[in-house]
């Protein structure tokens, strides 16, 4: 080519700009992204089939937590005040006092107690400070040691009477002191379940999470 214009040198200008690495640039971002979701898809495959056990976990979804029953069983009111067991009606010795009007209530009572298994000590006319001031069905009276043994125990005989204890009170027995609305110990059935209600170990709830 002569004239005006004239190529010297050994390099030429090119006349079209890169193509390839354009596409090779292209062809890369595709592959990550490919390779990215593939990597997310295969991580909730195996979260799906493991039970969701390993560490991929999408992130702001959580298990809720799940109350269980333990198998572990939480000791009666009794024998969580420091009790080892209930004690049975055998162990335990009554007083029966009659505080009313009616001749004959404190015997009548006291043999009752006495076929439900009870020990029974002292049976008459209740002392001058209870005698015909006792308004409600009763009042069950024991030493200090007695709040959660002996006196939730008689209570399920008599469901409506008033718990009271004596810190000066030596001994074990425990007195039922009848008042004026007592008409009758509570029935037997409901007695017994009481009793089993009173003896059996509670479940205890425990928190567990879980899917």
């Amino acid at each position: 080519m002569g004239g005006k214009y004239r190529i010297t040198g050994d390099k030429y200008p090119r006349m079209r700009p890169h193509r390839r690495r354009g596409r090779l640039a292209v062809v890369v971002v595709a592959c990550g992204a490919v390779l990215g979701v593939a990597g997310w898809g295969t991580l909730q495959l195996i979260d799906v089939f493991t039970g969701g056990g390993g560490t991929a976990t999408a992130a702001g979804t959580g298990c809720p937590a799940r109350t269980k029953a333990s198998p572990a069983a939480s000791a009666s009111p009794v024998a969580a005040a420091g009790v080892g067991a209930v004690p049975k009606p055998a162990q335990i010795t009554v007083n029966v006092f009659n505080a009313t009007t009616r001749s004959g209530l404190a015997k009548t009572t006291a043999d009752e107690l006495r076929k439900r298994g009870f020990k029974i000590g002292e049976v008459g006319n209740a002392a001058k400070q209870y005698d015909k001031k006792v308004a409600g069905a009763g009042i069950l009276l024991g030493p200090a040691s007695s709040l959660n043994t002996s006196l939730p125990v008689l209570a399920t005989q008599l469901t409506a009477a008033e718990r009271r204890t004596d810190a000066a009170r030596a001994g074990t027995a425990v007195d039922l002191i009848i008042g004026n609305q007592f008409k009758a110990l509570t029935s037997p059935a409901a007695s017994v379940k009481a009793l089993t209600a009173l003896a059996a170990p509670q479940p205890t709830p425990s928190t567990k999470k879980g899917c």
